[in-house]
């Protein structure tokens, strides 16, 4: 998004289970209703953001900006507010904060008057090394505005020598690690970024009048029927200007390393990501699955809605019938109710209900995408026993996830993942099945078109099952963590520039 640097407790009470996607980013240029457009592409990418949204156009004179707390459709739903984003280019942002750093300061895009003219950034990843170079930064006099990774590329950006805007974000980029994927406004451009690793996914797409799209995923190309031409490689730079479009690849040759979670939970079923179809890739996991850890059952029941395209291919391959046995209610809303300590207890019943009438007298098979605390697998597992079933066993459609994401995913720390701490017969035994069952890690990659895992080059980052970072952890290494920089924040804010 990038990361918002502190700590707290889960941003909703009942999806606190999940590992979620930090945000989603969108940008077009050359296009008389650039605004509207971004909030049709910001819609499409709201699964990888509900905290906050904004948008920043360009007119040929000045820059506009809307940015605000909540949903997209709750906060550029007028006329008024379309109007008032003047201009031809714009770029936009749905955020998920991983902390309680939730306020509008933190609201992307971003935006800073440079001496080469306005910039506005909007980010999806994390930086590994930002706490390092904001330590850097702040000693040379930089006041930071907010506790987000991103304004360290821009105070980087700000302050390098490169003579043209180009050189000034290459200098920035050669000196960050962890995942970026960047869309970027200036008076004259869309710029777009992606790391040379290619952990975020970004994708570049073209209207039938010639104006070009960069968006996190191709699903927020369809909704506005913009082509897909082609994703935006690692380590590539992208500027679209009236020029045209130009390509620079500044970076050394890297071996890519898409994040593969992607595929598993992060991106829309109907979005094409890493040069496969998300919805047919999470239907093989279930083929997969089933040929791995097959069981005796009456039925395959999904946990909705993630779980769904993985417990078809499941029943197609192990000739089990599928069953809708838990229904979800889509109108659950973030701020519906208080979240105490008793209503986050009763979540999982506000958002599912279980469908009694199929589950009674059967043996289930449960699928999801993921356990990551295993709070909302024991209450589900409850609620279908509580409905009649007379066995349930739960299959993954990923691996144990063991280790935290650094890289723009919103992860419990370490010791709170319920497979850091327990083998899996330890954890069926506490969500209280009748035997659990996690993809392998061959049986994923097999999913995703690969014979197997390369252990000595892995094709993906899978770091959250391997705890195969590949890049630096430099924050981590040098024991600086982001409790530490919030501080810091919080410090420079207070007293103002150094004197």
């Amino acid at each position: 998004m990038g990361k918002t640097l502190s700590i707290s407790g889960p941003a909703h009470p009942f999806d606190d289970d999940k590992l979620r996607e930090e945000c989603g980013v969108f940008g077009i240029f050359g296009h008389p209703d650039a605004a509207a457009h971004t909030v049709l592409g910001l819609h499409a990418l709201q699964h990888r953001g509900q905290e906050a949204a904004g948008i920043v156009t360009y007119d040929g004179n000045r820059f506009h900006s809307h940015r605000c707390m909540g949903q997209v459709a709750d906060n550029f739903n007028s006329e008024r507010v379309i109007s008032a984003l003047a201009g031809d280019s714009a770029i936009g942002h749905v955020r998920y904060s991983t902390t309680g750093e939730t306020i509008l300061r933190n609201v992307q895009p971003l935006f800073a008057e440079l001496d080469g003219g306005g910039f506005a950034v909007a980010h999806n990843g994390n930086l590994t090394n930002a706490w390092t170079l904001r330590k850097h930064l702040v000693r040379a006099g930089a006041i930071f505005q907010s506790t987000s990774d991103t304004e360290v590329i821009i105070h980087l950006v700000a302050t390098s020598d490169g003579r043209t805007i180009h050189d000034r974000i290459i200098d920035a980029l050669r000196q960050i690690e962890g995942a970026y994927s960047l869309v970027i406004l200036t008076n004259d451009s869309l710029i777009a970024v992606r790391d040379p690793l290619g952990v975020r996914p970004l994708v570049l797409g073209r209207l039938s009048d010639g104006s070009h799209i960069i968006a996190s995923e191709t699903c927020a190309l369809d909704i506005i029927g913009a082509t897909f031409l082609r994703p935006v490689e690692p380590g590539e730079i992208i500027t679209i200007s009236k020029e045209g479009i130009e390509s620079l690849k500044p970076f050394p040759p890297a071996r890519p390393r898409p994040c593969i979670f992607e595929h598993i939970y992060f991106s829309r079923p109907d979005s094409y990501v890493s040069g496969s179809s998300v919805y047919q890739v999470r239907k093989q996991i279930g083929v997969e699955l089933a040929r791995e850890s097959r069981v005796d059952a009456d039925l395959v029941i999904p946990v909705p809605d993630s779980g769904t395209p993985a417990a078809i291919g499941y029943a197609q391959e192990s000739g089990i019938p599928f069953e809708l046995g838990i229904i979800r209610n889509h109108y659950v809303g973030r701020t519906f109710i208080e979240p105490s300590d008793q209503i986050r207890h009763l979540g999982v019943k506000l958002k599912h209900n279980a469908n009694r009438w199929e589950l009674a007298g059967k043996r289930v098979v449960l699928v999801d995408d993921s356990i990551v605390r295993g709070t909302t697998s024991l209450k589900i597992v409850d609620m279908v026993r509580g409905a009649g079933a007379t066995e349930v066993h739960m299959r993954i459609a990923s691996p144990p996830t063991t280790h935290s994401c650094f890289y723009g995913v919103d992860t419990p720390e370490r010791s709170k993942l319920l497979a850091s701490s327990m083998t899996v017969e330890e954890m069926g035994r506490y969500i209280g099945v009748d035997s659990l069952a996690f993809i392998s890690m061959d049986g994923l990659y097999r999913a995703v078109g690969e014979d197997a895992r390369n252990s000595a080059q892995p094709q993906y980052c899978d770091a959250c099952f391997t705890g195969e970072y590949p890049t630096r952890l430099t924050d981590q290494e040098e024991g600086d963590g982001p409790v530490q920089l919030s501080l810091l924040a919080e410090r420079i804010q207070n007293r103002g520039p150094r004197g």
